[in-house]
């Protein structure tokens, strides 16, 4: 098959390069496309935040608390679809191209059982934003939006789910090639609905959540395609007896990827919750937080990038049964996390006062206090950037060992017992409000970092791999590749 075959065996290097250097070359040829793909999504929710700013402070409350419910949603579902990865690259690692194509399936199949009943639940979401004592005219358009955009969960989690297939087998490039696509489609479409250009009904918010579920069903339909009909991955026959539930391969999808989602929600539930506490000092205050997460979001996709990239590079070692090339990769990966951070970090700090009023329209009446109160959270939070991106890379190189149910726990203790407990004390107690949010989830990361790197640390010392999945039938007899 063609790419089984470029596969160099374990431990074999081109002559002239060291290991480590192959690895660094490997990582960022595959982690740069992965990377700008995260920075697309980014742009596109981005754009979104910035033409809902012209609402008003009010909109972009709404659409954060909007966000809050909707993610909560989201990343369940992501941790399974993106279990996707690790076990399709150990199985490209193995050279098994059935497991590769059935780890696919089973991720395509817990996102359509999940997404189901989560997309009818975002119906209730102003009831619950009204239950956690958000104020009725922000809580009513977050529903708005949310009518919009809860819409998006199910072909989001399936673009997911092709894009860690196309990674696993060394070929990103087309989810970027759609992703550059979907940026301006997405800016063209959520502009005409929510201000009615071009005759079009003017939706206001709602309109943004209509605009974000149409390019999402637009990018998976093209992905699907892609892996469907195009050279290489059209050999892997991806829909090939789709309608057969593999219940065997689907119990090891949820075994690694529950852990992935609760870990998932641990962490973005602790940022989701520090908004709920940030929107009780104003919806200022909650519009400032938000375009300061906002950009610290943007900061963080290229570490997300070369997350992804170590757990197909992690996955792959662990599949050609070499824990030196696995832990190798992981090493890599945290050093061009924090290499990237440091220098983000530097540069973000420096233009604090001017990145806040690209989001907003400089004659509403509370822009001065938004870029005033925004500006100061980045300049605290340059004090968990490289934390998180460090964190992120190497939770993606455990994830490449099937490692998820100790980083859970990982995540639990540090964002719950000490992230939130120490935001909730610092801005209440201690009266340092917002202040004290920032501190406090800023701690909890600092603390879930150390942990990772320990476990990946102690791991990989001892060379310990994981069961790569297995498929009854061997390489050899797979010729050409069939439908099953």
């Amino acid at each position: 098959m063609h790419g089984m075959n470029q596969i160099p065996a374990s431990g074999a290097t081109p002559a002239g390069l060291s290991p480590w250097r192959l690895e660094l070359t490997e990582t960022v040829k595959l982690a740069l496309p992965i990377a700008l793909t995260q920075l697309g999504q980014v742009a596109m929710m981005t754009t979104d935040l910035a033409l809902v700013g012209r609402l008003g402070g009010d909109a972009i409350a709404a659409a954060a608390l909007a966000q809050v419910i909707l993610f909560t949603a989201f990343v369940f579902g992501m941790g399974l679809t993106s279990a996707v990865a690790p076990l399709a690259a150990q199985a490209f690692g193995a050279r098994d191209p059935r497991m590769v194509r059935r780890s696919l399936r089973v991720g395509l199949w817990a996102a359509t059982i999940l997404g189901i009943p989560l997309t009818l639940g975002q119906m209730w979401g102003e009831e619950l934003l009204l239950a956690l004592g958000q104020q009725p005219k922000a809580a009513a358009l977050a529903h708005d939006y949310l009518m919009g955009l809860a819409w998006s969960l199910i072909p989001a989690w399936w673009f997911i789910a092709l894009r860690g297939f196309m990674g696993a087998v060394n070929r990103p490039q087309p989810a970027f090639w759609i992703t550059l696509v979907a940026v301006p489609a997405n800016f063209v479409i959520a502009y005409v609905l929510i201000f009615g250009a071009f005759g079009a009904p003017k939706l206001g918010i709602l309109g943004a959540g209509v605009a974000t579920t149409l390019v999402n069903l637009g990018m998976c339909a093209a992905a699907l395609w892609v892996c469907y009909a195009l050279h290489p991955f059209k050999k892997y026959h991806v829909l090939g007896r789709f309608w057969r539930y593999d219940g065997h391969l689907m119990k090891q999808l949820v075994a690694i990827g529950t852990p992935m989602s609760l870990t998932f929600l641990l962490e973005y539930g602790l940022f989701g919750s520090a908004g709920l506490v940030v929107g009780l000092f104003g919806a200022s205050a909650l519009a400032a937080h938000q375009i300061a997460l906002q950009i610290a979001a943007i900061l963080f996709m290229i570490p997300f990038g070369i997350s992804l990239a170590a757990t197909v590079r992690v996955g792959q070692e662990a599949g050609r049964r070499n824990p030196q090339g696995a832990r190798r990769a992981g090493f890599v990966a945290i050093g061009l996390a924090l290499a990237f951070m440091t220098i983000m970090t530097v540069l973000t700090v420096s233009l604090r006062d001017v990145l806040p009023v690209l989001f907003l329209d400089g004659n509403m009446k509370d822009a001065a206090e938004i870029v005033s109160i925004a500006s100061w959270l980045m300049l605290l939070g340059a004090t968990f950037f490289v934390a998180d991106g460090v964190q992120t890379a190497m939770a993606g190189s455990l994830r490449g060992l099937n490692d998820t149910k100790i980083p859970m726990l990982f995540a639990l203790v540090s964002f719950w017992v000490i992230g939130f407990g120490a935001l909730y004390v610092l801005a209440f107690p201690l009266k340092l409000g917002v202040t004290g949010v920032w501190i406090g989830f800023t701690i909890g990361l600092i603390v879930y970092c150390i942990l990772l790197v320990t476990r990946f640390h102690l791991l990989t010392a001892r060379g310990y791999l994981p069961e790569a999945p297995k498929d009854e039938n061997a390489f050899a007899k797979a010729k050409p590749l069939p439908a099953e």
